[in-house]
């Protein structure tokens, strides 16, 4: 894998193809749209649940380390299909504690800025290795 080079925040995003449809719901618990049409003819990318787990096999023993890692893994996978965050339709989190969600969300609204893809975030009461404390899984859609 090509190591993650995150732009700048002061550089302009690429026009979103995605639209939004917000009905006011998602916007009164979080920064998120309540759905997202994806366009005719667009390509479709469907992540795996990617969990905080570092190339190497390392694994950052606290949330944010893990969301931190996550979230890279969710770029570079964009990146490698010619996308952004802004190409985002549906993300969908898995954390271990609700204690969890503050961090988890720090780290989350720095890597979408202001993406507003549909979003569901649920605790689950277990993962597949006891020591992932979360998982992210993300669709998106671009022309």
């Amino acid at each position: 894998m090509q190591p993650f080079k995150r732009k700048r925040r002061d550089q302009k995003a690429k026009p979103m193809t995605n639209k939004l449809h917000d009905i006011g719901v998602a916007r009164q618990i979080g920064t998120y749209s309540d759905a997202v049409e994806a366009p005719a003819n667009a390509r479709w990318l469907y992540t795996a649940g990617t969990p905080g787990l570092a190339l190497d096999g390392t694994l950052p023993a606290d949330v944010a380390g893990q969301a931190e890692l996550a979230w890279t893994h969710i770029v570079t996978m964009l990146q490698r299909a010619d996308m952004t965050v802004h190409d985002l339709v549906k993300i969908t989190q898995y954390l271990l504690h609700a204690s969890f969600i503050p961090d988890y969300v720090k780290v989350r609204s720095r890597f979408l800025g202001a993406a507003r893809p549909a979003s569901t975030l649920l605790v689950v009461p277990q993962s597949i290795r006891p020591e992932f404390l979360l998982e992210v899984e993300a669709f998106a859609a671009k022309v």
